[in-house]
């Protein structure tokens, strides 16, 4: 499998020069990395017909960050409740969130996927890789270097104190916004093929935008995101 992902996704040169400027590391074993930045819609065959792609990469990656945004948070807020950590911790790994992240950072432009993908999966496709990334961040380096790596990495790029205040409700700023302007709105969701939600946003009779999420509720925040940064709050 490794010669297979160096002669189908790039040489190992450049993506060391990508980890190392993501993470701060070398990887030990660079073609866990290639992999995380592979989607499914351009999943790759191996000679023995087996698929892969990076979506074991990111569940794993899932789990790795919400522990340690966990334990970050138990640690920073001693006097926040359950409730208020939960809510916490939702908005720093949502895909709203995750999604700019992987951005700012660059993985957008280094993701393997079909371009029709990326029209439709925009909103979760990047966030998603860089979940992949901490899995194999993870699997690489271990536990204690990951926990690190993403406390800096959050404390450098995300205002955790400012999402305790900030918006995160997509869905009902936008019917708040089309009941006073007298505008229709509606999200209609349908269930994927691979156990997550698919979203459109309707305004008008005019599809305004698509999301993904693992449920309908993330789905539709996830449609509904775009259209409020992007016409709302411009």
């Amino acid at each position: 499998m490794i010669g297979f992902l160096r002669r189908h996704i790039g040489k190992n040169s450049y993506y060391y020069s990508f980890i190392h400027s993501i993470f701060g590391v070398t990887p030990s074993n660079v073609e866990l990395y290639k992999l995380a930045l592979v989607h499914r819609s351009s999943s790759i065959v191996l000679e023995d017909r087996s698929v892969i792609n990076n979506e074991r990469l990111e569940f794993l990656g899932d789990a790795v960050i919400e522990t340690i945004v966990s334990e970050l948070l138990f640690i920073d807020y001693p006097e926040m409740n359950e409730g208020g950590l939960t809510q916490l911790r939702s908005r720093i790994v949502s895909r709203y969130t995750l999604n700019n992240l992987a951005i700012e950072l660059g993985i957008d432009t280094q993701v393997v996927a079909n371009p029709a993908s990326i029209n439709v999966h925009k909103n979760n496709l990047y966030g998603d890789a860089f979940e992949a990334l901490v899995g194999a961040l993870y699997l690489d380096k271990g536990y204690n270097f990951t926990n690190r790596t993403l406390i800096k990495l959050f404390s450098e790029n995300l205002d955790i104190e400012g999402m305790t205040v900030t918006e995160h409700d997509f869905k009902s700023r936008i019917i708040e916004w089309c009941q006073k302007h007298r505008k229709s709105v509606e999200f209609k969701s349908v269930a994927s093929s691979n156990s997550s939600f698919i979203s459109t946003l309707i305004i008008e009779g005019v599809v305004e935008g698509h999301g993904e999420g693992r449920s309908k509720k993330e789905a539709e925040q996830s449609a509904a995101s775009r259209f409020y940064e992007t016409r709302i709050c411009e």
